[in-house]
């Protein structure tokens, strides 16, 4: 009996996530390229000078950067995250996902973002680590993506524009990274900041209102939580620019400004950090910012959203679905005392 295990409960096999049809076609196609074929894919698509007019016109899965890591990708799947329930279960097509994105340092155009990225450099990669921790210092992302098992994820991802998909990411429990740099006793938060590079990116450049770069924070309770997922990859390979190559923050129960993309420095503290959208909009952003179907937007309901692709509407769920694994996070609560009301 020790040796039995018994998964958590918001675990769904992958055949139960999607057709299996289609999930056997997309494992059997990726496993034939192998990791080397990957990598040559990837540079084929991104790597210094060769131009996607060469071969095709560049599409929006053509954003993969030359990766040191492609080797690791796929990774074995073992009871991958699902939402839970019995509705939702299809992931997203990647086209979706890789096309409609909400990353404002490249534009406000969700349809558009992809086209932006090219220039952006996402490899090489380092994390900086600061603060309240034992072992602070710079960490290359791609030792990290070693050193830690990688694992795929089944996640639903909800914005608070109310539109949502199903996405199937690739990287390592958040807790990892917190047992690495050892937070000391009196670290209480945990801060996340972006890169900052107008002369790459189109959004910084042109929207210089935007206080630049990308912050965002969490309490160190809700970092250790068994969903917190620090992401590297999707759909069976390395992250695309538009979704946050090459490593992004991803909290399945929060909206989605709460999942930061393309960070560099991870801060550790005994205050709360300012974030981004809480400080420009404090009405309208909260610190929380967990999904919450019984507190509107000051401009709209948030009691349901829209499945992107098929323009399906579903109700909300509290906590995104999630809430078995996080409510006492927050004494059973949504939305905690004090905190504001959500937006973007």
């Amino acid at each position: 009996m020790a040796n039995i295990h018994i998964p958590p409960g918001w675990r769904l096999r992958e055949s139960e996530a999607t057709p299996e049809s289609i999930y056997l076609d997309r494992r059997q196609f990726v496993a034939r390229m192998g990791g080397g074929a990957v990598l040559a894919a990837a540079s084929l698509a991104c790597g210094p000078g060769r131009g996607a007019a060469e071969t095709h016109e560049r599409g929006p899965l053509d954003n993969i950067p030359d990766t040191p890591t492609a080797d690791l990708y796929p990774v074995a799947v073992n009871d991958p995250r699902f939402t839970p329930g019995d509705r939702h279960k299809e992931v997203s097509p990647e086209e979706i996902v890789a096309t409609y994105n909400n990353f404002y340092e490249f534009g406000t155009d969700k349809d558009g973002v992809w086209r932006n990225v090219g220039p952006f450099e996402a490899r090489p990669w380092e994390l900086e680590v600061t603060g309240l921790v034992e072992n602070p210092g710079v960490y290359d992302l791609v030792e990290l993506e070693r050193a830690f098992p990688l694992e795929e994820r089944i996640y639903r991802h909800r914005c608070v524009e109310r539109w949502s998909v199903v996405v199937p990411w690739i990287g390592f429990p958040m807790a990892r990274l917190l047992e690495r740099v050892q937070p000391q006793s009196n670290a209480r938060y945990v801060g996340f900041v972006t890169f900052n590079r107008p002369e790459q990116a189109f959004g910084q450049k042109t929207q210089s209102w935007y206080r630049w770069p990308y912050y965002e924070g969490i309490r160190i309770e809700e970092a250790m939580n068994e969903l917190a997922f620090v992401v590297t990859g999707m759909y069976g390979h390395p992250l695309q620019k538009q979704n946050g190559a090459p490593v992004r923050i991803h909290l399945p129960w929060k909206y989605g400004y709460k999942s930061p993309k393309s960070i560099v420095r991870i801060d550790f503290t005994d205050e709360q950090p300012a974030t981004f959208w809480n400080e420009l909009q404090p009405a309208e952003y909260g610190f929380y910012s967990n999904v919450d179907p019984g507190v509107p937007h000051p401009r709209w309901s948030q009691a349901q959203e829209e499945i992107v692709g098929t323009g399906e509407r579903i109700p909300t769920l509290p906590f995104n679905g999630y809430g078995e694994w996080v409510s006492d996070l927050y004494g059973g609560r949504v939305t905690p005392v004090g905190d504001v009301p959500h937006a973007r």
